[in-house]
């Protein structure tokens, strides 16, 4: 199969902050699996400014073997706005098209229906924020929900997400299904929680949704528990000023110091809100970590509470509620063994093949011993 990808939130180099990889990853395990697939991103310039990305002039870039071509618009996608296209990109060629974020699905709205091409949009939580922030409603909400009526799939990026998409647009409904991310791969494990003082590990971009005062906040009072930050981001001088003689402050890591971190942990616990998914849960929960994530919120329904992982309020009292039930927790090995259960259904190459297949493009495939249905949309 050909496919067009277009999208914005796709990384250029390595060491891209505020850029992640996750759908990055879906294109390299689709080229893995014999599949030919060509990345456009086009960009509002004053987005890349507005949200503190690094500029990129127009041009071909490659990223792990991947290339991308970048393009920059000073304004919506009006018309003229394929000459800018190299000729390398056959638009009547592609078999399907793939879109994520605003501006990537806007622009290959337009597209796919320039060239009669089957579209899939992808919905994140930046999406709903679009569909629900009356600033948007000028341009980008009819643009999008016309992008919905045209697409015959829409690629939710978490079961959370699905429904607060199925009841914003419900007449959409019948299109949707559950494109999450997967993990390369699974780390080798030892056995956990042996220690007097549980070790509790928490990782991310440090800004104000990711909760992390709440998290100190909770931690600082409870005795038995020790607290290691990894992250970078404008909050941090801000935690450092609350005072918890439990917490360290580990700085950003590369990807696989991070994970040798879980490996030595007992708790990865992020309380985060607004979560598109949520990649590091997966990745501490293959690492053997008992894995905390917020209740209604970016991997909920992946992680099920008591069962392969826990479920908290993003408070102080909801998360110290849940850290002592899970140092009193009977069993606490079954809680991770079903954890690594579900890392392993959850490998990137699974989650390709799933998207591909919920996209209308293949037979469906089991995750979790749970069919994937090929929605009538």
């Amino acid at each position: 199969m050909k496919i067009l990808f277009i999208t914005d939130l796709y990384p250029i180099e390595k060491g891209e902050i505020n850029t992640p990889t996750t759908l990055h990853n879906f294109v390299f395990e689709w080229i893995k699996q014999g599949h030919k697939v060509d990345v456009i991103k086009p960009n509002f310039v004053f987005n890349s400014f507005l949200r503190g990305k690094k500029f990129y002039p127009d041009g071909f870039y490659e990223y792990d073997g991947v290339k991308i071509f970048n393009v920059n618009y000073f304004t919506p996608f009006w018309l003229g706005f394929i000459k800018k296209i190299p000729k390398e990109f056959d638009f009547k060629s592609y078999d399907l098209i793939i879109s994520h974020m605003p501006s990537g699905i806007i622009f290959a709205n337009k597209s796919a229906k320039k060239f009669n091409k089957p579209l899939v949009c992808g919905v994140h939580v930046s999406d709903i924020e679009v569909l629900t922030n009356p600033l948007y409603k000028f341009y980008f909400y009819g643009q999008m929900k016309d992008a919905y009526k045209n697409a015959q799939k829409i690629a939710c990026r978490s079961l959370v997400l699905q429904k607060k998409f199925n009841e914003i647009l419900p007449e959409f409904a019948g299109k949707t299904f559950v494109a999450p991310s997967g993990i390369a791969k699974m780390q080798s494990c030892k056995d956990k929680i042996q220690s007097k003082s549980l070790r509790v590990l928490t990782c991310a971009n440090l800004i104000k949704r990711k909760n992390i005062d709440k998290l100190i906040l909770a931690i600082r009072e409870l005795e038995g528990f020790e607290l290691s930050v990894i992250g970078d981001g404008r909050e941090l001088n801000n935690l450092k000023k609350i005072k918890a003689s439990n917490v360290k402050f580990l700085g950003h890591l590369p990807n696989e110091e991070v994970l040798q971190q879980m490996q030595n942990a007992d708790v990865f616990i992020l309380p985060s809100v607004n979560e598109t998914f949520g990649m590091v849960y997966l990745e501490a929960m293959a690492s053997g970590c008992v894995t905390v994530c917020t209740k209604n919120d970016g991997i909920d329904g992946i992680i099920r509470d008591e069962e392969n992982g826990f479920l908290c309020e993003p408070a102080p009292e909801g998360i110290k509620k849940i850290l002592l039930k899970i140092k009193n927790f009977k069993n606490i090995e079954k809680i991770i063994e079903a954890g690594l259960k579900t890392a392993k259904d959850y490998s990137t190459e699974n989650c390709a093949k799933n998207y591909l297949n919920g996209a209308g493009a293949g037979k469906a495939r089991k995750i979790r011993g749970r069919k994937v249905e090929r929605l009538k949309g």
